[in-house]
């Protein structure tokens, strides 16, 4: 049970409810045989370099924390992809217990360098968890980089229990789809209308959904989405990517930060914003 305040390392034996892991020498838990897909640590690398620095990465946590408080999970969430565990570690600071599922090697050892145990390095595929026995889960700007969306939470939702809770960010509206986008693996961006569909369609019921990021539609149309459309951004410069994750503090981020913190206290109020640059939902198994 998460109970908001507590810190205390999180003790769970994985191989109750998960028939193909085991934990390494490592620490980590892996899968005793794993699917043929290669999972590049590369992303996680440069993740793991900007988070604790950049404003987008805080400021989706704070999102996301505001809609776990306000729909509490029932047992530890399980962070599916969850990469270098930055979201999990938020939720344990929290005190709500977090496991990473991050089949990136990299991304995993990063999560336990974090303090975050157990920490499953696997796919959801190869981890074997039983029915019914993810208390429950988050996809935290994983979901667009699944081929086939609906499959991915069918699955889910069979690894949850009756009224298991689902929290999902994703990046949004496909206007915005940019050169970024390509580089980073991505097969869509949702609105908020198409999310709602793909979980309700996977079995389902929406609680809460909002945008977040109200700022950044713009200048993401303005410095990612019509510069590749006009051939000027035709591939990803990480260097451009850090710099926009990690602005100079001047004028402008002093005004954005401003903006973005009046956005989290409209959320902790439990409304809803009607435009932003990600989609956050909040569901359950129905």
């Amino acid at each position: 049970m998460c109970v908001p305040g507590r810190r205390e390392l999180l003790v769970i034996d994985l191989s109750a409810i998960a028939s193909n892991l085991q934990q390494g020498p490592d620490g980590l838990w892996h899968p005793r045989s794993r699917s043929r897909f290669d999972y590049p640590d590369e992303g996680n690398a440069f993740c793991f370099q900007v988070e604790d620095h950049s404003f987008w990465f805080r400021h989706r946590n704070v999102c996301i924390l505001e809609a776990v408080r306000r729909f509490p999970p029932s047992g530890p969430v399980f962070d599916i992809g969850g990469g270098n565990g930055f979201v999990a570690r938020a939720l344990v600071q929290a005190g709500y217990d977090a496991i990473v599922v991050e089949p990136g090697v990299a991304g995993a050892l990063n999560a336990q360098a974090r303090g975050l145990a157990p920490v499953v390095c696997a796919a959801l595929d190869d981890a074997g968890f039983t029915p019914g026995g993810l208390p429950a889960a988050g996809l935290f700007d994983v979901l667009e980089h699944m081929a086939d969306d609906r499959l991915v939470l069918e699955q889910l939702a069979r690894l949850l229990p009756r009224d298991g809770r689902l929290y999902l960010t994703v990046p949004a509206y496909q206007w915005l789809w940019s050169s970024d986008d390509e580089v980073s693996g991505h097969h869509r961006r949702y609105s908020g209308r198409s999310l709602r569909r793909v979980v309700e369609r996977a079995g389902f019921a929406v609680e809460y959904a909002t945008q977040v990021f109200a700022p950044l539609p713009l200048p993401v149309l303005l410095m990612r989405a019509l510069p590749s459309r006009l051939g000027l951004r035709s591939s990803a410069d990480t260097d451009a990517i850090r710099d926009e994750l990690q602005p100079q503090e001047n004028v402008l981020t002093r005004a954005l930060g401003a903006v973005l913190e009046l956005e989290a206290r409209w959320l902790r109020s439990g409304r809803r914003l009607p435009f932003g640059g990600s989609c956050l939902l909040v569901a359950r198994r129905s």
